[in-house]
């Protein structure tokens, strides 16, 4: 597997839609950065999910509370492609969390949901649309596979924050 550079990210997103809007502005060496969307997701004291437009407020979570957002942009990998979602490292710094379920299977098609966590002990954290939260890497595999994301995901062509489907 080899990870993809920046002039092969911009020719597929240019090429094969692999991520819209493609913002040259947001490439790097060899990542893209990717923003929040406008829906977020806030677990309840009643273990409950609260919706939030965050398309025209900032929603501010509190100190280890947990959220469900997603990518505003979409996001295609080709059969032949894998991706990662990483937290910037601004935001690690800042306190945000994502939890260790970024990977991207092959075949994916939609935008990606983000399992964020405030790790901070006092302080609050802003949720708004745009915020540059992590970035996805991707890369090739040494062959496709017969049955990618595509045929067998759940989250596939899913448009907006996902809950857990089971």
């Amino acid at each position: 597997m080899t990870t993809l550079v920046d002039f092969q990210i911009r020719e597929l997103a240019r090429t094969r839609g692999l991520v819209e809007p493609y913002e040259p502005e947001q490439q790097n060496p060899a990542s893209y950065d990717v923003t929040l969307g406008f829906k977020l997701l806030l677990e309840t004291p009643k273990g409950e999910w609260q919706e939030f437009d965050i398309s025209k407020t900032t929603v501010h979570i509190a100190p280890g509370a947990f959220v469900l957002a997603c990518t505003a942009e979409l996001i295609r990998v080709p059969d032949n492609l894998e991706a990662v979602f990483c937290l910037k490292s601004s935001r690690g710094r800042e306190g945000y969390n994502h939890m260790l379920a970024g990977y991207i299977d092959p075949g994916f098609h939609g935008r990606v949901t983000l399992e964020i966590h405030n790790c901070n002990r006092f302080r609050t954290l802003p949720m708004y649309a745009g915020l540059r939260i992590g970035q996805l890497r991707f890369s090739r595999l040494d062959d496709t596979p017969h049955r990618p994301y595509s045929l067998t995901g759940r989250y596939n062509n899913d448009d907006t924050t996902t809950p857990s489907k089971g």
